[in-house]
């Protein structure tokens, strides 16, 4: 079968701006030294200090004020002892301390390890441990998510964590938790200039945790040319006009918003709406106020605001103008709902596929080359394959595991090496998701490996049954897991959330499935729901629903 490739590296090297470098041309292996994640926000900064970097509710901050406030981390940070190649962990919704933090830490040429905001004391002081964290900054919370009291206890149950920094939402405000500093408090009085720590482009930058779903979760390395070449992919295909503004509602802590829009945003000069909390009347309110042209989100938001009842309150016809493209990624967007926003929204979204293992972006579909219902083509530099159970490519069109190969996979596990071993083989990382090309070289998902259903002997791939499910003229939302089966091994049942005002039956959903589907794949069981339960970047739960 044919390795599906993007464009060359020639392509891309004529207009890599970082390297300070104008006819940059040269083969990969000239930039194994002296590169710095860090050098997407000093860049802006030297060439758009004044333009606004960050919006957060009436906050805003230029360029210039926030390479300041990071060189501010890096010197305090100096001064706390951290030195190259030390882990320093942050726990931060989407609010202006992340990016501040986030380059501070990589100015020292430390690593930065970001935390999901939903971890609770025991979770954090795995990571923390598993990271060898020397610091950790945490944001103080809130009634609701008490952040600090959570982030504190796991701090005290990890020896190797020397320092906790509590993020507070009022600077003059003294931290609760004994022999600790507010992030106010550390960073005052500490000059507003540094001169970045040289490391190689081959060194760790970042530490992402995957989600744990099959053990536990799992520090994926990446390096400063992983992540700085996955910003740059969309400088290439975002349709861009003059500088953008990006709504950015995905949890900064996981990869899809770190790479495709805060990193490849400040690479670009472009200007970050943070939206701590994503609703659909938030997002379509930062839309009309700040005239977003970027927008990128996982399936959930996109139904959320499709069905958002009182969308029409909002200017949505100014809204779809200012909008360029959007983007969709996290898990396998339906059709249904992807060809009703674009009509709703006036406006094209592009879907693609990555992993927190390939920084993430692997696949993407272009704006002068996309297909619906696929994740598009192999972005540059990267190669993928879709092969079977021994590793050998598949037949295009039929099924199988997807592996990849590039400038984007991970170092590895960090502290995991039998993990790390069985993952990347030969250079080529296996993914455990499922997928297969079509004759012109779009690669679609199936599914994940772990969520297949074996009925009778049959393959049930819940992806497909779900695309089906969602033209039900009664299904807004819907999950199709295995649940065990004494005859069958497995039976399959789907979770349903009816729209507004249907009225089904479960008898009545698997009587249309059964005309709709083949006999050994529809559903048999149904379960209505008002909700599904969802991880904090909006996926879909099934290890909660089996």
């Amino acid at each position: 079968m044919k390795n599906y490739k993007a464009e060359n590296l020639e392509s891309l090297s004529a207009s890599i701006h970082p390297f300070n470098c104008k006819d940059f041309n040269y083969p990969l292996s000239i930039l194994r030294i002296m590169l710095n994640l860090a050098i997407l926000l000093e860049d802006s900064a030297r060439n758009v200090p004044e333009r606004c970097a960050v919006i957060c509710g009436d906050a805003r901050l230029t360029y210039a004020e926030t390479n300041a406030k990071a060189n501010q981390v890096a010197n305090a940070l100096r001064d706390l002892g951290i030195g190259k190649g030390d882990k320093i962990a942050l726990s931060c919704p989407n609010l202006p301390f992340f990016p501040i933090i986030y380059y501070g830490i990589l100015k020292m040429g430390a690593v930065v390890v970001p935390l999901n905001v939903l971890l609770k004391g025991r979770e954090i002081a795995y990571h923390l441990s598993n990271s060898d964290a020397r610091a950790f900054f945490c944001f103080q919370g809130t009634a609701d998510l008490p952040m600090g009291e959570f982030g504190f206890e796991g701090f005290s149950q990890t020896e190797t964590c020397e320092k906790f920094i509590l993020i507070g939402a009022n600077p003059t405000e003294k931290s609760p938790f004994e022999n600790t500093n507010t992030f106010a408090e550390f960073t005052q009085n500490q000059p507003t200039k540094f001169d970045s720590v040289d490391t190689q482009a081959d060194d760790t930058a970042v530490i992402l945790y995957t989600s744990g779903t099959t053990g536990q979760p799992k520090g994926a390395e990446l390096t400063h040319i992983n992540m700085i070449l996955n910003a740059r992919l969309f400088g290439i295909y975002d349709a861009r006009r003059g500088f953008d503004t990006h709504l950015l509602t995905l949890p900064l802590f996981h990869s899809f918003g770190q790479s495709v829009q805060m990193n490849s945003g400040f690479y670009n000069g472009a200007t970050l709406n943070l939206l701590p909390r994503f609703t659909p009347e938030a997002a379509l309110s930062e839309m009309e106020k700040n005239d977003v042209t970027i927008f990128a989100g996982v399936p959930t938001m996109y139904w959320a605001l499709l069905n958002y009842a009182e969308a029409d309150r909002f200017d949505l016809a100014k809204i779809a103008a200012n909008l360029a493209t959007c983007h969709a990624g996290g898990s396998p967007l339906p059709l249904e709902v992807l060809r009703n926003f674009e009509a709703k929204f006036n406006t094209k979204i592009m879907e693609g596929y990555g992993l927190s293992e390939t920084s993430p972006v692997a696949v993407f579909n272009r704006a002068a080359n996309s297909r619906a219902g696929s994740v598009g083509f192999p972005v540059w530099g990267v190669q993928v394959r879709v092969v079977d159970e021994n590793g050998a490519d598949v037949p295009v069109g039929d099924l199988g595991e997807i592996v990849i190969r590039g400038h984007n996979i991970m170092k590895g596990y960090y502290k995991k090496p039998e993990a790390t071993e069985a993952a990347i083989k030969d250079g080529w990382f296996y993914s455990g998701d499922i997928g297969r090309f079509d004759t012109d070289g779009f690669l679609y998902i199936a599914d994940r490996v772990k969520d297949m259903i074996l009925r009778g002997g049959f393959n049930v791939y819940p992806r497909e049954l779900e695309e089906v499910l969602m033209t039900h003229e009664a299904v807004s939302l819907c999950a199709v897991i295995g649940v065990p089966h004494d005859e069958y091994g497995e039976e399959i049942k789907a979770f349903i959330v009816k729209k507004g005002g249907a009225i089904a039956t479960e008898n009545e959903i698997v009587e249309w499935c059964k005309t709709n589907m083949a006999s050994y794949k529809y559903p048999r069981l149904v379960e209505f729901r008002e909700t599904l339960p969802m991880t904090a970047t909006g996926k879909i739960l099934k290890r909660e629903l089996r």
